[in-house]
This record gives C-alpha cells, sequence and structure tokens, in this order.
C-alpha cells in the first residue's frame, strides 16, 4: 500500500500497526462481551469491516477507528496502544521513534500520541497532522464532560464543532466541548500540524 505524504515510517511498519489496532480491537470487544454483529450495529461500522480491522488486513480511516472506539467506550488511543502506566514518583520519557501513531491510510492524516504516561493529569496529548487539503470528516461525540483544547503549531486548520467554524493559523489556540460531532480540516495547499489535549472531567 502506498501511504500519502510525509511522516511515513518504513512499509512494513504500517501492516504491524493496523495488526496492533485489531489484536486490540477484538480483545476489547470479547471484553466486553460482544459479537462482532452487535459491534456493527452500536459503531455503524459493516461486520465485513470489522472483521478485516480485527484481523489486521484493514487499515481503518479516521472515522472507522473513532467510531470503533466510542462504541466500545474506549479512548481511540486505547486501541492504537501506548505507554505502560508509570511507576509511581517515577519521571516518565517517550522517545519520538517510540511514540503510537495512527495513519489514515486513505488521506495520510497522522495521529501521534505523545503523552508519555497517558491518563495522568486526567488527560491525554495528541499531535495531529493533516495533509494539504485533507479533512477529518465529522467525528463522533465524546462523552459528556469531554473537553478538548489545541494549538496550531503550523499552517491553517479549520475546526468544525456544533454548526460553528473556526479557522485557525499557526499559534492560534481553541477550546470546546467535546461531546458533539466535530472535526478538522486544512483547505490550504500546505501541511498543517497542531497539537491537542483531551481531559475528561470526572
Amino acid at each position: 500500500m502506498v501511504e500519502q505524504d510525509g511522516n511515513v515510517d518504513e512499509p512494513s511498519h504500517g501492516d504491524d500497526l493496523a495488526g496492533a489496532f485489531g489484536a486490540n480491537v477484538r480483545r476489547r470487544r470479547e471484553e466486553a462481551g460482544l459479537t462482532l454483529e452487535q459491534l456493527s450495529t452500536r459503531s455503524s461500522v459493516s461486520r465485513a469491516m470489522l472483521s478485516k480491522v480485527e484481523r489486521g488486513e484493514k487499515s481503518p480511516t479516521i472515522g472507522v477507528a473513532s467510531r470503533i472506539a466510542h462504541a466500545l467506550d474506549v479512548s481511540l488511543s486505547d486501541l492504537i496502544g501506548g505507554p505502560d502506566a508509570p511507576a509511581s514518583g517515577v519521571a516518565v520519557v517517550l522517545r519520538k521513534s517510540d511514540r503510537p501513531v495512527f495513519r489514515d491510510p486513505e488521506t495520510g492524516f497522522e495521529r501521534h500520541m505523545v503523552s508519555a504516561a497517558p491518563g495522568a493529569g486526567g488527560g491525554e496529548m495528541i499531535v495531529h497532522y493533516l495533509p494539504a487539503q485533507v479533512s477529518t470528516g465529522l467525528l463522533p461525540a465524546y462523552p459528556p464532560g469531554t473537553e478538548k483544547q489545541l494549538v496550531v503549531l503550523d499552517g491553517t486548520l479549520t475546526v468544525a464543532i456544533g454548526g460553528i467554524s473556526e479557522t485557525l493559523n499557526a499559534g492560534d489556540s481553541v477550546f470546546f466541548q467535546a461531546d458533539a460531532d466535530h472535526g478538522f480540516a486544512n483547505r490550504t495547499n500546505a501541511p498543517c500540524e497542531y497539537i491537542m489535549l483531551i481531559s475528561r472531567r470526572t
């Protein structure tokens, strides 16, 4: 499979990531006591697609992956895989080469987990790369109490949330409640990079 745009590792790496993602989906589904048919109904993702994802034969788009995560009541990072929980009182370092990365095979969108200790402090930090003229499409609403903050590092980003659209340039930031469908788009001819913090009120 040919990946689009930059930030791509060796060809076999994508297959490894797809396999790990699929294994995590199957494990979470079985832990929840769900059949493929039940997960298909919950996620609005076809049973055939789910089966291919679980076997590591198909890398899902960001929209499909998000719907699967929400249907399983877990974070996307839980399915991608991340660093182990840190020991108490120990500083944790996550090297760039060890980042868990999700790549959308259709658009080249990339989601890099940069939280060295996901969940510590009640949130996680993500770096997103959006190639030129690429959109995530509308992503499903998160559970109530989920908040997102982001700052654009490079390029121009359009954020759609609750019927409102905001265009952000490098250095601009935004905060919003993520309990409604929302999406991110790069409508320019240059790539866009932004850091996102996802937090969940308990």
